[in-house]
Parts: structure tokens; sequence; C-alpha cells
């Protein structure tokens, strides 16, 4: 008589899917197939599958997608944001083996508002390069950014292509380099029209990071707002020095906030 192998837990089962993810046999974004091929697959009840598949949706490993069309789907890794560095999004996406793209949706100068001008040490009313774009990682929406730069420290940054890197634009036209920058984070939830942008659901949280960046001389050359998508996105601060010296180099200030619903 053929001995029957035990049925496997809802816990052995979520390290078999968990070990697959972590090796690249499933890969993120890659829909796991039918939940009844899979548990066929793995040889357990469509019962202890999906409590296998509940606890990896928790951990944030898997997101399981309602509606025709849907399904079990592999995770986007996070992208890890280190405030210790200036780098601007295009260069942060390829050190960690993300395809990096830009879809500008305006490009203008406007007149600054009081919050704009005090940020930038400009006249309120002055005018700026108003810049507002999308950001890709792997060809799917990861970031909304709307920076403003003072246009008469860059007159014709408008004229040159804006789906890049604008610090390395302005290195290269204008010598100016970003040296110390201000970031304060808050957790926002997404509005209608930043949930459509950014393909996620109304409400679903975000890091807005508003960030004042200056030069070398410690001038203003940046004020932005960016709006990152929480579910795929991780903040890492480096300290150095000890408790009773200053620590040298790019001084930041973080702040982080919950804003409720309202």
């Amino acid at each position: 008589m053929t001995e029957v192998p035990p049925a496997r837990t809802p816990e052995e089962v979520r390290r078999v899917l968990a070990e697959q993810i972590g090796s690249g046999r499933l890969r993120p974004g890659q829909r796991l197939g039918a939940e009844r091929a899979l548990a066929a697959e793995l040889g357990v009840s469509r019962a202890t599958l999906r409590q296998a598949l509940a606890v990896l949706e928790e951990g944030g490993v898997v997101r399981r997608v309602p509606g025709r069309g849907g399904g079990t789907f592999v995770a986007k890794g996070k992208i890890e944001r280190d405030l210790s560095r200036i780098v601007g999004v295009p260069a942060l996406l390829r050190s960690q083996g993300v395809v990096a793209g830009t879809r500008v949706l305006s490009a203008r100068l406007a007149e600054a508002d009081d919050v704009t001008a005090q940020a930038l040490r400009a006249r309120p009313g002055e005018l700026v390069i108003d810049l507002v774009r999308i950001r890709l990682a792997d060809g799917s929406p990861f970031s909304l950014e709307h920076a403003r730069f003072p246009a008469r420290r860059f007159p014709g940054l408008l004229e040159l292509p804006l789906g890049g890197s604008v610090y390395e634009l302005i290195e290269e036209h204008f010598g100016a380099e970003p040296t110390e920058a201000v970031e304060r984070i808050e957790v926002v939830l997404a509005s209608a029209d930043e949930a459509a942008i950014l393909d996620i659901e109304p409400g679903a949280p975000l890091m807005a990071i508003t960030r004042t960046t200056t030069d070398t001389d410690g001038e203003p050359m940046e004020f932005s707002r960016d709006l990152f998508r929480a579910d795929r996105t991780r903040i890492v601060v480096r300290t150095e020095g000890g408790a009773s010296r200053p620590v040298p180099g790019r001084a930041r200030v973080v702040e982080l906030h919950a804003q409720a619903a309202g």
C-alpha cells in the first residue's frame, strides 16, 4: 500500500511560494495563475492556498486584484530612497536595477506663490519654471513630481529635454550643483486624480516629500513637492558621527507626519 504524504500546511505553502519569489522563479508583477491550477500544482486544497496567499498579501509579498482580469500577482519590489544622498530619480532607479521612465505632464513659466517664493528667496509673483512629471519604475507609475526652479537663474531650461535628470541638465548647462537639501516627509492619502495618475486606489497612502535644494553657494535652486507610492517606496536614513559632535556633510531635516482623511 502506497503511503500518502502528509498534507501541506498553509505555512509550508507560504514558504514554497516565498522561496520561488525570492529566487526569481516568480518575477515582480507576474501573475501566479488560476487558483485552482496553482492549488493542484502545490498539491493542496484551495482553502489552504488561500490562507497562504492571505499571509503573503499581508506581508506585501503578493497583491490580489479582484474582478475579471484580476488574480494574484507578485508584488513589485520597493525602491529605497536614501535621504543621505542628493540624486535624481532616474539615477536612483538605475542604481537599483530598475528601468527608469518619465512622462512630462506640464512644463511652463508661472508666477511664484508665497510658499514657493519664500523657499526660493524670490519675490511673490516672480517667474519660476514649473515642471510636473510622472516617474516610472519598470514601466509603472512610481511618483508624481511638482518641481519649481527660479527662471532668472536657469534661462532656457524649458527648451532642454526634461525627461531625464534636471539636476544633470542644470549642472551641465548652468554650472550649478545641488549640495544640500531639506526634506519634510508626510503620509497623505491619494486624491482621485492622484490615484488615477499613479495607478492606485483613491485613499491609498502616499509619501509626500517637500524639498528645498541649495547649491554650493547656499542659494536655493529647487523647491518641489513629490508624491511617492508608499507601497513601492522605502525611506533610508544614514547617520554618522557621535552624539557629541555634528554630522559632517549634507545635513538634512526629516519630519514625519500623518494626515487623516478629511
